[in-house]
């Protein structure tokens, strides 16, 4: 029955033309930015530990799951070393990746620019019997290979300046656009591959009192295949992949250094440098608590507003995180990024 239920969701997402990254998706991206920007290594200060688990459309078997950890810390003034590690399942698929971060800091006006690299390998991996009616390899030769498993090496760069008071960063996580298909027809291209993304992000810190007892803190993440090309499921050229650029925009306040409540809407655009059709897929709430000691927990709900309401339940994601020399530094800045 779940392979069955699975399969008709499958066909209806093609039907409506649903488009999708192959990067993972998080609503609390601002406390994992290590899991997409290398740079962001040691930025803290302090040695750094999260764990994140996201559950997206509720209830649907099938439905994307991710898991996130990371690590990371200065090892001296100037560099700053981490450690990242990604599962992810989306229906008959999964991967699960490592990274090793490097980022090299130095003093730049008001804050340090940050400039990092990462190595890391991923294995994917499939069980294509779960999308199946008949026998999928007497169909399609592309699922000759039942069970596929590659492992894949890959490496990344980023960049991001940050002060008290803001942030700005750029990365690539992997520059490699492995392929995802081994054995391949002499004459055929090969169009299943991980794709190269770009990751734009911002934020600010802006005391609303005197006092800096409350923080009001925007950020925007811009998450595109292509950086910012024809990737339209419409385009005439049929190896272009079905991907939009993705954005998210958040607003949160901070109160007395200790709650931290913030709201937030995920959308995406297409081609044409903005000048395609737009979407927003949620709006999302979201709250994190520093408890005595360094130690953190947060929750968020993302409220699925587009079509696919109808069909799914809503998204929520879990985090815990540990600060150490969290209370000797959080008096001195109120940055938190």
């Amino acid at each position: 029955m779940r392979n069955v239920i699975f399969t008709c969701f499958f066909l209806f997402l093609c039907s409506i033309g649903v488009k999708a990254q192959q990067d993972v998706m998080l609503t609390k991206y601002m406390f994992n930015s290590l899991s997409f920007n290398p740079a962001f290594a040691g930025s803290p200060e302090y040695l750094s530990i999260r764990a994140l688990h996201r559950t997206q459309w509720w209830g649907l078997d099938g439905g994307p799951v991710t898991q996130v950890a990371t690590v990371h810390s200065p090892v001296s003034e100037r560099i700053g070393l981490g450690l990242g590690l990604i599962n992810d399942k989306v229906g008959a698929t999964g991967s699960s990746t490592a990274n090793a971060s490097y980022a090299y800091r130095v003093p730049f006006g008001d804050g340090k620019v940050s400039m990092g690299i990462q190595t890391g390998v991923t294995n994917w991996r499939a069980d294509w019997d779960k999308l199946r009616f008949r026998d999928p390899a007497a169909l399609d030769n592309s699922f000759s290979e039942l069970t596929p498993s590659y492992w894949m090496f890959n490496v990344g760069a980023g960049v991001f300046y940050y002060t008290p008071k803001y942030y700005v960063g750029f990365s690539v996580p992997h520059l490699i656009n492995n392929d995802l298909r081994r054995e391949v027809p002499e004459g055929v291209e090969v169009w299943a591959r991980q794709y190269r993304h770009y990751y734009f992000t911002a934020g600010a810190a802006l005391p609303i009192n005197k006092s800096g007892s409350l923080i009001f803190k925007p950020s925007v993440l811009v998450k595109t295949v292509g950086l910012f090309g024809d990737f339209t499921p419409a385009s005439s050229n049929p190896s272009q992949v079905g991907a939009p650029t993705e954005f998210d925009v958040d607003l949160s306040v901070l109160f007395y250094n200790t709650l931290w409540v913030g709201a937030s809407v995920r959308g995406a655009f297409e081609a044409k440098l903005f000048g395609g059709d737009s979407s927003f897929d949620s709006a999302d709430i979201w709250v994190a608590y520093y408890l005595q000691g360094g130690y953190r927990i947060g929750l968020a709900y993302d409220y699925t507003i587009n079509d696919l309401n109808d069909f799914v339940g809503g998204s929520f994601e879990v985090m815990l995180g540990y600060d150490f020399n969290f209370t000797a530094k959080k008096f001195n800045t109120p940055r938190y990024f």
